[in-house]
């Protein structure tokens, strides 16, 4: 289980997400209010940005938040419209290396999972490896569950280019209910951006879903800003829950969308 927060918005410093907020990513990293199956986040930490060309990047550091002694410089200087970050609680099994530190990306995409897939070696891996191109697995660096549920979006988007990305990642939260195997359980919280939308997923199966909320008038940040996190980063009185069983849409020029999944 993890902690992911997304902005978009007018252009802000990574600080302004990351660490300023009451209940920002880096308290939620040793001090969650909603965490289930662990109670600190220090198995690593990364964010994503887009750069001007609208190329996808990423910081990762496989040791806790608290402990990397650059970040305070980077996320007073670093500055964008769009950020995706997220602190970590591994999965016994899924070590803490760097291969295995979200977020993770693509030439286009970047993406962050919470939650987990039972027995997912024995179940829905072996069921996956044989619906990835070749291409596609040989970009796989780590062991995780969440890095082959983004290549499964990634090879969706790759047979079908008129597949829009919240069908997508509907289509790939399905197959992976059905591969998951009779009964087990998998927790499906996923944050994904193509550089100009932010979308994510509140789902699971045989599960209590994990938390997940929105902002759109959070008084901490900018006129316009549009927010989602695991855990409100500010007065709650500001964040909405995001259904079970939903995706939410931001767009910077329309209110936020939610689907039913």
């Amino acid at each position: 289980m993890c902690r992911i927060a997304a902005y978009l918005g007018p252009e802000i410093p990574l600080e302004r997400l990351l660490i300023d907020p009451e209940h920002s990513l880096l308290i939620q990293s040793w001090a969650p209010r909603e965490l289930r199956f662990a109670r600190l986040n220090a198995d690593g930490f990364g964010f994503g940005w887009f750069d001007r060309e609208g190329q996808p990047e990423i910081y990762l550091n496989p040791a806790p938040i608290w402990a990397d002694h650059n970040l305070p410089t980077l996320a007073r200087t670093l500055r964008s419209d769009l950020w995706l970050a997220m602190v970590r609680s591994a999965t016994p099994g899924f070590g803490n290396h760097i291969a295995n530190t979200q977020p993770y990306r693509d030439g286009e995409l970047l993406f962050t999972h919470n939650g987990y897939i039972e027995r997912f070696r024995e179940t829905a891996r072996p069921i996956l490896q044989r619906e990835l191109s070749a291409e596609i697995e040989s970009g796989i660096l780590g062991n995780t569950d969440s890095e082959y549920i983004f290549a499964l979006i990634r090879q969706l988007l790759t047979d079908d280019e008129e597949l829009a990305i919240e069908a997508a990642i509907g289509e790939a939260l399905g197959l992976i209910g059905d591969w998951a195997g009779e009964g087990g359980t998998a927790l499906l919280n996923l944050v994904i951006s193509d550089g100009e939308r932010v979308y994510a997923a509140r789902h699971a199966v045989n599960g209590e879903c994990p938390s997940l909320y929105y902002s759109i008038d959070d008084e901490r940040f900018p006129e316009g800003a549009q927010l989602v996190a695991s855990e409100p980063l500010n007065d709650r009185a500001f964040w909405q829950t995001v259904p079970e069983h939903h995706i939410l849409i931001l767009d910077p020029d329309a209110p936020p969308e939610l689907l039913a999944l």
